[in-house]
């Protein structure tokens, strides 16, 4: 349903809702009781709302929006504003009974809603989403126009030559969400690269990891040429902007072109991309790439942080960490969890059942882990990550160096970060590295080895709840 009133019109003077100076008792209960009926028709109707996505639009009694916001689940989520919950929280108390009326605009899936949010609030500028307006406090989305292979990041100092900027978003999680499932289907660059065709040396440059998993076309290798890859950019800049239908009957032209041709190959490729941007709405929440308020920095400093402390060649792209977890001292778990620029990368997790380890025994548990995960990347010519992070102290630090040495590959940057103390521990170094607890470095390092501690826990309970199942 689209709002037909024309509420995305700014507020004037004939609708400003004040009430007269002579206005007695008798006109302050009948507002009252106005204001009460509108809040209870807002609240019925939102009951006929679809359980799909789609953004909502909040209206007074003058019919001007004045909140906008998306939802995966319409009916759910914009009844939750008429529970007695919404008029208790602080962050809607003031103005969830100004609420007379609430329109809906659906959309395909949970990225299409995040986006429709953004437009909306742009154009219309609702009172209650105005904090949006503050550039440098809410994510944008930025594509980096001027270089040769575009890159897209997530920033709340948004630049202004030079780029295209979307936004801004209310979310900072949903977006980084949302990026990582279009970067699935147009392989875009996230790194700060700086890419020149006319080097020949980027001939001989290893992509990272994203290239591995089919995530992107690698342009810092040149398997994609310019041209070809800022089509992919401008097929993402399409998507943005609301043209999801004339993307795809683009796409379609272009495959049967490709088939007509006998370029099968690359028919495949617009095939499974037209696929995947036609099953959007089965990719999952988006909230759950959000990070935790304890890290709330900027990542790029954590990592930079990290180069200067560990002193890295470098400023590092990718950390694996690992931690171990225990089933009731008889069956040992294992988790990595994979951060990509400073965030979480949920599609490079991984789970491990210890197989060679009897009873409780953390390091070699760690010796299987490493020797296991090095040695299928390794042998698959995978790209190693940056830095690898073990959940502990000397004794497994020495464990995972200790598979590297028995199988024979040259280990990235290893550490370790010992919870007690939060000291970190490096190969041939007999003191830890303490650090600042306000250090960005440490943050970064303790969010990881967190992470990696959930991961495993979550996967314990799964394997302890089956094994009650099971008996």
């Amino acid at each position: 349903m689209v709002p037909t009133d024309g509420s995305s019109e700014p507020p004037d003077s004939e609708h400003s809702g004040s009430v007269r100076s002579d206005s007695g008792p008798s006109d302050d209960a009948s507002t009252a009781d106005e204001a009460d009926a509108g809040f209870q028709h807002a609240a019925s109707k939102v009951r006929t709302f679809p359980q799909s996505p789609g953004v909502y639009l909040m209206k007074d009694a003058a019919g001007r929006v004045i909140y906008v916001g998306k939802a995966k689940n319409l009916r759910s989520r914009a009844g939750s504003y008429f529970l007695k919950a919404a008029a208790e929280d602080a962050r809607t108390a003031s103005w969830v009974p100004e609420i007379a009326d609430i329109d809906y605009v659906d959309c395909e899936s949970e990225v299409d809603a995040l986006l429709m949010e953004s437009r909306l609030i742009k154009d219309i500028q609702p009172k209650h989403n105005r904090d949006l307006k503050d550039d440098k406090t809410y994510p944008y989305l930025m594509i980096t126009t001027r270089e040769e292979f575009p890159r897209v990041e997530v920033t709340r100092e948004p630049k202004t030559k030079g780029v295209k900027l979307y936004g801004p978003f209310a979310s900072a999680g949903a977006l980084r969400g949302a990026i990582q499932v279009l970067q699935r289907i147009f392989k875009f660059r996230t790194c700060t690269l700086d890419i020149s065709e006319s080097d020949e040396r980027w001939n001989w440059f290893r992509p990272c990891l994203l290239a591995s998993i089919n995530q992107c076309t690698a342009p810092c290798n040149f398997r994609i040429g310019k041209e070809e890859y800022r089509r992919d950019i401008k097929r993402l800049q399409t998507f943005l902007e609301g043209g999801k239908r004339k993307l795809l009957k683009e796409m379609h032209e272009e495959m049967m072109a490709a088939s007509k041709n006998l370029d099968f190959e690359r028919a495949a490729v617009l095939r499974d991309e037209i696929e995947m941007l036609e099953r959007l709405e089965e990719r999952g929440e988006l909230e759950t790439h959000e990070q935790p308020e304890v890290f709330y920095i900027d990542p790029k400093k954590g990592l930079t942080g990290l180069r200067k402390v560990l002193n890295l060649a470098e400023t590092p792209r990718v950390i694996e960490g690992v931690d171990i977890a225990h089933l009731g001292g008889g069956e040992t778990v294992a988790s990595l969890v994979q951060f990509i620029d400073g965030l979480p990368f949920k599609p490079g997790y991984r789970r491990f059942r210890i197989q060679d380890v009897q009873g409780v025994d953390d390091f070699r548990s760690i010796y299987e882990v490493v020797s296991r995960r090095f040695r299928r990347l390794s042998d698959d010519g995978d790209a190693f990550p940056d830095v690898l992070l073990i959940d502990g102290g000397k004794g497994q630090l020495s464990a995972a160096m200790a598979a590297f040495r028995d199988q024979d590959i040259t280990p990235p940057t290893v550490i370790s970060l010992a919870k007690r103390d939060e000291e970190i521990f490096r190969p041939g170094q007999t003191e830890p590295l303490r650090l600042s607890k306000s250090s960005y470095a440490l943050r970064l390092l303790q969010y990881v080895r967190d992470e990696s501690h959930r991961f495993a826990q979550h996967y314990h309970h799964i394997l302890r709840n089956k094994s009650t199942f099971d008996r």
